[in-house]
């Protein structure tokens, strides 16, 4: 069963949501208040609404929809062909047929907990101490837990199939764990166990995982810690239970991982200690079906003080500057701010507990290197940066050609030094309007090349707070009039649903994002997608010695109504803030 085929659980509940099945919600078969203290993360799949639920949420009524059947068609093989190309092995397998795929989602119907337990400390001491001939195999604490009430044939019949698709059988044999009769499987990839226990089906990789989950699944161990006592696991309560889907990461001890190896040998522990991982305490989310709308919570929790990985983002800003450029009919607007000052230290911080005292001066070396490159120190150059990296998209049909890209700066005229350093022979012309510097770059050729054409251009508009970036420079000039507009002309920020959405989240932010289905000309894209991927083909054909397959996305595209969008898809908004605890994600589908 190979690592108990446990890779195959995601793709399988992507499947279900394809298949269209309807299971009703369900408590999983292991919560974490049952679960090991040392289970290091667990995903939970408590299965989507039923019928009439789906009906009234937009997003599982666009996939229930016969018109989107192209689509889930498209993805189901999608999954089917990538997982087949993985290796020779599969590649050998007779395929699933569509059939197959529906009878395999339906096993998703109800719930499972799939999840990792991490190796006892007494155990990898013994194992380090123990003769390199008596060594213990490696630990594989992985586990699945299923529900199979009304699934037992179906199941059974899985894992038949399973096992016939081995290259090599199995030797299978029966042991007992914890008084319980259990399957063992032992092959190339490993040694698993698997047990059909009352109306569970259990999966583990180590005897003892078995047990132990034998034991709070009947109660037995029911005064025994669990993985909701701890304090990640508390910390990171709030984003955690119930909807469709939840998953948790609890970030090890970096102590476990960070002795010293032997002379040498590579040193992990200054590295990890150079990062600081320890701040980082957990990983948690989840998808929550809220009557028509879809919530996605997430978050990174720990001690974000400076010096830690929190430092990748900066403590945010109540108005992005973008935002006086996003036009009210703005169809897609993002706007991100990072703290690049931070992320260099960590990287630098890194960087010199990666090499010897020693060698110490190589991080100087490099840093000169760059200096001498950019015409200026390096922390200067990344201190012209505010953090901010914005998108903004105008086209209803999503043309590439007006998608906008933005960026915050401090000091124009140092920032204009910088691009020129950069950019070379690449810039092929600068002109001056006012107090906006209009840039023209060349990423296909070079100025200076005798005989050689540009083409690819990248225009540039340098205002003293911004740099905005496009393909044409027409683009360039629709966003600058926003500007010049001002608060009258009506930004997106005047638009009543985005006001709405803002209200709801802390002053701060560290991003902001808004998607306008509703304004989408659903069939002028599905038109140009379908243009485009007829040019992609046609350019292969011309570079190929015979005429390439037909392209699978234009198959779809073709198939699809366009119109199925713009019936249940409305908008979508979605933020992130950074405070004392960490770093917090927050989205609604509609």
């Amino acid at each position: 069963m190979k690592a108990l085929r446990l890779r195959m659980v995601l793709p399988i509940a992507v499947l279900l949501l394809i298949a269209g099945v309807n299971p009703a919600c369900a408590q999983a078969p292991l919560e974490p208040a049952q679960m090991s203290p040392r289970t290091l993360f667990y995903v939970i799949w408590h299965g989507v609404p039923g019928a009439e639920a789906r009906k009234a949420n937009s997003l599982l009524a666009l996939w229930d929809d016969a018109d989107f059947a192209p689509v889930r068609s498209a993805m189901a093989a999608g999954l089917l062909s990538s997982a087949a190309e993985k290796s020779a092995e599969k590649a050998t397998q007779p395929k699933l047929t569509t059939e197959q795929v529906q009878e395999l989602a339906g096993l998703l119907e109800n719930s499972f907990t799939v999840g990792y337990v991490s190796e006892p400390k007494g155990r990898a001491v013994s194992n380090a101490a123990a003769p390199a001939d008596s060594k213990l195999r490696a630990w594989n604490g992985m586990f699945f837990v299923y529900d199979r009430t009304g699934k037992e044939l179906l199941l059974a019949k899985t894992m038949l199939r399973l096992r016939a698709a081995e290259k090599e059988a199995p030797v299978l044999s029966q042991v007992t764990i914890g008084g319980v009769q259990v399957m063992k499987s032992e092959g190339k990839g490993g040694v698993s166990y698997w047990a059909e226990r009352g109306k569970y089906a259990v999966a583990a990789g180590e005897s003892s995982v078995m047990e132990d989950i034998f034991g709070r699944l009947d109660g037995r161990v029911a005064k025994a810690a669990t993985l909701a006592q701890s304090a990640a696991y508390q910390e990171a309560q709030g984003n955690l239970g119930g909807g469709l889907l939840e998953f948790f990461l609890r970030v090890p001890d970096m102590k476990e991982f960070a002795a010293d190896s032997k002379p040498g040998t590579f040193q992990a522990g200054p590295l990890l200690q150079a990062a600081r991982l320890e701040a980082v305490h957990s990983i948690g989310g989840r998808v929550i079906f809220e009557g028509a709308r879809t919530h996605v919570q997430a978050a990174v929790l720990g001690d974000a003080a400076e010096g830690t990985p929190f430092d990748i983002w900066s403590k945010g800003q109540a108005t992005p500057a973008s935002l006086a450029l996003v036009p009210a009919d703005a169809i897609f607007y993002n706007s991100s701010q990072f703290n690049f000052s931070g992320i260099y230290d960590t990287v630098k911080r890194l960087a010199r507990a990666a090499f010897p005292q020693a060698q110490q001066g190589n991080v100087d070396m490099f840093e000169a290197i760059a200096q001498q490159k950019l015409g200026m120190p390096p922390a200067e150059a990344i201190g012209l940066l505010t953090g901010e990296v914005a998108t903004l998209q105008t086209s209803p049909s999503m043309d590439a050609a007006k998608q906008i890209y933005l960026f915050g700066i401090r000091k124009k005229a140092e920032t204009l030094k910088l691009i020129r350093t950069i950019a070379g022979e690449q810039l092929t012309s600068e002109r001056n309007e006012g107090e906006i510097t209009f840039l023209k770059l060349s990423l296909g050729g070079k100025q200076a090349t005798a005989g050689s054409a540009q083409w690819n251009f990248l225009h540039l508009a340098v205002t003293p707070d911004m740099i905005i970036a496009a393909t044409r420079s027409e683009t360039l000039k629709e966003v600058l009039a926003t500007r010049a507009n001002g608060p009258a002309g009506g930004g997106i920020a005047a638009v009543p649903q985005f006001q709405a959405n803002r209200v709801k989240y802390p002053e701060n932010l560290n991003s902001l994002s808004y998607l306008d289905f509703q304004k989408i000309d659903w069939q002028g894209m599905k038109d140009r997608w379908i243009e485009e991927a007829k040019k992609s083909t046609g350019a292969k054909s011309l570079s190929a010695s015979k005429d390439p397959a037909p392209t699978p996305a234009a198959d779809w595209l073709s198939q699809i109504n366009p119109k199925v969008f713009a019936r249940h898809l409305h908008y979508s908004s979605s933020v992130s803030w950074k405070d004392a605890k960490g770093i917090h994600w927050d989205q609604w589908i509609e």
